[in-house]
């Protein structure tokens, strides 16, 4: 079963559409259980009835013609139970319910199981047979794991085909909304532009050309290149390999000849897509079909066909380099997006981002806030690499994107584009005056940087200090380790553009999602591995070059503070303040006058929280990094948009943790800071004053937002809101709570309008 549960799969996986995928489904399905009927009913949403999409077995007239209600005869009854529905008379049912058009009523035993994505209910899988009997536990078994197998197939060739406009029965629909989850604040309207990962078949788009003259001789340079490859490689181990094992390089080359791949690939070209997207359709083609076989031997060919089509999609992708060109508001789209993607769009076109993979909380989405860049991550269902050139609009405030939008919606967004643009401006006037609250406590602003370009941004916005410099960033955009001397410019250069104003810098903090391509880290749970502090004291080279390098870089200036990540145990602060205090007396014999600076701890992991009493003892503060707190408390991977629902700063947990930090703090007189993103939300901060946080710390973009919300509000108010939310149980109502009372108190402007 387990095999012809995967050819099938392999089948709709490579299937052109959703009829064709439907199709495949009831005649496969139908033939592997031996039954008379199979048919596949959708729920369509615009309708909200079942609808018959395809059949094996009954009148194919019927399909797209019969149509149930949610409530309705045995279908309906699938998809409200959400669960099989085995029966030996169908007919006797007090829910069925009989159509003409099919004929069913020959039909007397029914087994439908719901096909269920991502908890919606998308349709039912039914299989039919005449003669009066009940489906075996086995069966049974099959269809329900073929039905969660084949839902993610079918909500893909669904999505694929509405994203450009058209529904089940080609239709023009408008409007196509694909949820995701909240990245950066803002709407953006462009083109999308679709980045590959390098040789990667799979995410290969459809594109359509003009110029199929120059596609061809694309395709055939790089098919010409390829026989080159092989050609060498055959002549280089000829002398290590036996004839037989040679032999394979000449079924590659027959594979490459123009009666073969070349040609196939060839006549997609000549109707229109482009080389890359012709190549990818050919391949996977004849690898479905070899994975098919029964033969093992004939199968493993499957891997000479994914490892050719590698190698010319390679070259392919090496002369299309030159031509990426990116239009002006480019939405840049990925399956994961990197930093360095980021940076090769010139800035002043990128408008939006969309990520399928990745959270609010990932690396990407917190560089997306902080450059102001309206940001969708975690679109799972999206088909990414059907997008090139559509016009999207981003959502990164409710995390949606939209495509093939009408003018009603395109106007709806232009107007809140409008609106944000009016409210920042009227915010500028903020920024060289203080956050003070109406009754007059003052809280400090600072801001959490990586780059140097980040500092005109910071300093435009009237940031009071940096609260987290990320000293991983330059670290990331190298190919080896910086030497002391370029750490010590680097850092030099942030010290100086905000003297006198304090600047906190974090040691090395790699691990988790921040990997250096010269330094890998492979883990099989790199969240709960080894990164932050473990790293550094593990090598403590790579520490005392960079706190030398800090302490250098601040001489004259006194301005630097530094911060430990990943903190989990007393003995950890220990050994790091040795290896600090080492290399402080190294550099004051090299002859540099500096003074100790300041040593933090940062508050990431539930160890960290139960022991804060001890570790405040030890350091001159504590600093909360809410995104790693929140996920190691909640256990959920913030990565992952699957859970990201389950991700939520304002949880009760969450909370109680952050009071037990602030009392611990408070009792050993030393500061506490938040560094995470739950500073920059304006209403999240008005709870994190209220505990008795002493500086809040965020991306530049959200400063002035959370100024002008801390300057219209009073402790005694936000102390009030703090007793009455710590009560609930629920995040989102803790979430709904807040925000009513803010609106009602006419402070809704500046609120975060994600779900």
């Amino acid at each position: 079963m387990l095999n012809t549960l995967r050819r099938i799969v392999q089948e709709v996986n490579s299937a052109r559409d959703l009829p064709t995928a439907l199709s495949i489904i009831v005649q496969r399905v139908r033939e592997a259980m031996g039954t008379e009927v199979c048919s596949v009913y959708l729920l369509d949403p615009g309708s909200t009835r079942y609808v018959l999409m395809a059949t094996e077995g009954l009148n194919k007239d019927a399909v797209g013609v019969v149509s149930l209600a949610t409530n309705e005869g045995l279908i309906g009854y699938v998809g409200a139970r959400e669960e099989p529905l085995n029966l030996e008379d169908a007919a006797a049912h007090p829910r069925f319910r009989y159509f003409v058009e099919t004929g069913e009523e020959r039909y007397a035993s029914f087994l439908g199981v719901p096909i269920i994505h991502h908890r919606r209910v998308m349709g039912v899988l039914v299989v039919q047979q005449k003669e009066r009997r009940q489906f075996d536990e086995s069966e049974e078994s099959f269809l329900v794991t073929m039905s969660a197998q084949l839902a993610g197939v079918i909500a893909h060739a669904e999505a694929t085909g509405s994203i450009r406009g058209l529904g089940w029965g080609g239709e023009v629909v408008q409007d196509t909304r694909f949820d995701a989850v909240p990245g950066a604040p803002g709407v953006a309207i462009g083109q999308a532009v679709v980045v590959l990962p390098p040789a990667d078949l799979g995410a290969v788009p459809d594109k359509i050309v003009t110029d199929i003259g120059a596609e061809l001789q694309l395709f055939g340079k790089a098919l010409e290149s390829v026989r080159r490859d092989m050609q060498a490689l055959s002549s280089k181990l000829s002398a290590q390999l036996r004839p037989e094992e040679l032999a394979l390089f000449d079924v590659y080359q027959m594979m490459l000849d123009d009666a073969a791949l070349g040609n196939e690939v060839t006549d997609i070209i000549k109707r229109g897509q482009w080389a890359q997207g012709a190549l990818r359709e050919v391949v996977n083609a004849h690898i479905g079909r070899f994975e098919m076989m029964d033969d093992p031997y004939l199968r493993e060919r499957a891997s000479d066909v994914k490892d050719l089509g590698r190698r010319i999609l390679a070259y392919l992708q090496e002369a299309g380099k030159r031509e990426l060109v990116f239009p002006d508001n480019t939405i840049l789209v990925s399956e994961e997006l990197s930093p360095v993607m980021l940076g090769e769009v010139p800035k002043e076109k990128l408008v939006g981002l969309v990520s399928v993979l990745g959270s609010g909380s990932s690396h990407v989405a917190i560089l997306a806030r902080a450059m102001g860049i309206p940001t969708v991550m975690g679109a799972v269902d999206l088909p990414y690499t059907r997008m090139d050139g559509l016009e999207l609009i981003v959502d990164g405030n409710h995390g949606e994107v939209y495509s093939n939008p009408s003018q009603e919606l395109r106007r709806h967004y232009l107007e809140l584009v409008r609106e944000e643009r009016e409210l920042v401006q009227g915010l500028e006037t903020l920024r060289s005056v203080p956050c003070v609250t109406l009754d007059g406590y003052r809280m400090p602003l600072w801001v959490n940087t990586g780059l140097l370009a980040d500092v005109a941004r910071s300093l435009d916005r009237g940031a009071e200090g940096v609260g987290l410099y990320r000293t991983e960033v330059p670290f990331m955009i190298q190919d080896r380790f910086p030497s002391e001397k370029e750490q010590q410019a680097i850092y030099r250069e942030q010290l100086e553009a905000f003297h006198p104003l304090p600047v906190t810098m974090r040691t090395l903090d790699i691990g988790g999602d921040k990997a250096l391509t010269y330094f890998p880290i492979r883990e099989d749970n790199p969240f709960l591995g080894w990164r932050g502090i473990r790293v550094t004291l593990d090598h403590p080279e790579i520490f005392l070059v960079q706190t030398r390098a800090m302490l250098k870089a601040s001489q004259g200036l006194d301005n630097l503070r530094i911060m430990l990540p990943m903190i989990s145990s007393v003995y950890e602060v220990e050994e790091a303040l040795h290896l600090l205090h080492r290399a402080h007396s190294e550099v004051c014999d090299e002859g540099f006058d500096v003074h100790m600076p300041p040593v933090g701890v940062m508050i990431e992991v539930p160890a960290a929280v139960y022991q804060a009493r001890e570790l405040v003892q030890m350091v001159d503060f504590l600093s909360v990094g809410t995104n790693d707190l929140t996920q190691y408390l909640l256990a959920v991977d913030r990565n992952n948009p699957r859970v990201a629902d389950l991700y939520h700063s304002l949880h009760p947990a969450v909370l109680q943790a952050l009071i037990k930090i602030a009392t611990a703090c408070r009792a050993a007189g030393k500061p506490m800071s938040v560094c995470g993103e739950m500073a920059g939300d304006p209403a999240a901060a008005v709870l994190l004053m209220a505990m008795g946080c002493d500086v809040l710390s965020m991306n530049a973009t959200n400063l002035p937002k959370v100024k002008w919300l801390l300057r219209q509000i009073r402790l005694s108010d936000a102390r009030a809101l703090l007793d009455e939310v710590i009560e609930l149980d629920n995040p989102y109502l803790v979430q709904s709570t807040l925000h009513l009372a803010l609106r009602n108190l006419g402070l809704g402007k500046v609120l975060s309008q994600g779900r």
